[in-house]
């Protein structure tokens, strides 16, 4: 295991709440690891969750994106929601696109001056400087990598471990160009690629929905498996009580992949704004974040299924509402 941990499983860094620090907490007591995601925190929310932490854990860095988005195409999409944020008194027609870094020097920083065994990279590779420097503090890296040329260019770069996200994942995809299409890509297989394109230590993540995909995905060649959506539901985590619902609701029927919500890749729950403003949505990350969140907050707290982003991976139906050391303890009943 490349995390020290008794058993193999990893509690993934579900930013915007999911993963929470007593979520950390419990997975780590209960013998898995666990990241910590640093994403849409401010870089002061992070050190304090930090020191607050009694468990070894890792965080996860969202690498800041490239993106830009043409201002007519933000326009038209910004005209074609205003319905939508009509319902909560809000305005997106005078929105202007917003692009940010996630504070990423500031978290760097913070992670320099209290270093944790594992930093962890979605949407990309950082750069060598900010990888150097937490290489120094102390720390080992791990890239977020969807494909066998991901995985190459991550190994290429020094990485010390590959969190391999198939389709089946629920959340941002973790590709690099969240230009290109989403296919069908089964997580036992591609790990099985990545090992032996790479030979470095490999995290199994998506559709894991009970121990016998737990057990496929190590078979595979991983060295561990990465939960999230199961975890959702558990005393822990920080999901929406309309999140927490719609995992649990008869009428979502489906996930799917839509960038409507944030302009990147991200699989769901199938509800109205996916149906209505996946077609027309640009790519735009994270201009469309910003866009949207005070529209996707106000749903939430209003119990709004429809107009919220419900992450969830494929294996949804699985999540269950107990706390996390039994859904952890019941993921590995095959391994023993």
């Amino acid at each position: 295991m490349p995390f020290g941990s008794a058993l193999p499983v990893v509690a993934a860094p579900m930013a915007g709440g999911g993963t929470t620090p007593a979520l950390v907490e419990a997975v780590a007591t209960a013998g898995g690891f666990a990241f910590l995601p640093a994403g849409y925190k401010t870089a002061e929310a992070l050190e304090e969750q930090l020191a607050g932490l009694s468990v070894e854990a890792g965080v996860n860095l969202f690498v800041p994106s490239e993106e830009t988005i043409a201002p007519d195409a933000f326009r038209a999409y910004a005209d074609e929601l205003q319905p939508d944020a009509d319902r909560y008194g809000l305005d997106l027609r005078s929105a202007t696109p917003v692009v940010d870094d996630d504070q990423w020097a500031a978290k760097v920083d913070v992670l320099v001056a209290h270093p944790v065994p594992w930093v962890s990279f979605t949407f990309g590779l950082p750069d060598a400087a900010s990888a150097s420097a937490l290489r120094r503090a102390g720390s080992r890296l791990a890239a977020t990598v969807t494909t066998v040329d991901e995985a190459r260019r991550a190994a290429d770069f020094g990485v010390d471990a590959l969190v391999v996200q198939g389709s089946d994942a629920g959340g941002h995809s973790g590709t690099f160009d969240p230009t290109r299409p989403i296919t069908p890509t089964d997580t036992a297989a591609v790990v099985s690629e990545v090992v032996a394109a790479t030979g470095l230590p490999v995290v199994g993540a998506g559709g894991v929905d009970g121990p016998e995909r737990v057990a496929r995905v190590l078979a595979a060649g991983a060295d561990a498996v990465a939960v999230g959506t199961l975890f959702l539901r558990s005393d822990e985590a920080g999901t929406s009580a309309t999140h927490r619902a719609a995992l649990a609701d008869p009428r979502f029927t489906e996930t799917t992949i839509a960038r409507a919500f944030t302009g990147r890749p991200a699989r769901g729950l199938r509800n109205a704004f996916v149906d209505a403003h996946e077609a027309t949505a640009p790519v735009g990350y994270p201009a469309l974040h910003h866009l949207t969140r005070e529209l996707r907050a106000k749903a939430a707290a209003a119990g709004d299924p429809d107009r919220v982003h419900l992450w969830a991976g494929t294996g949804y139906r699985a999540a269950e509402a107990r706390p996390a050391a039994e859904i952890l303890r019941g993921l590995v009943t095959r391994l023993h």
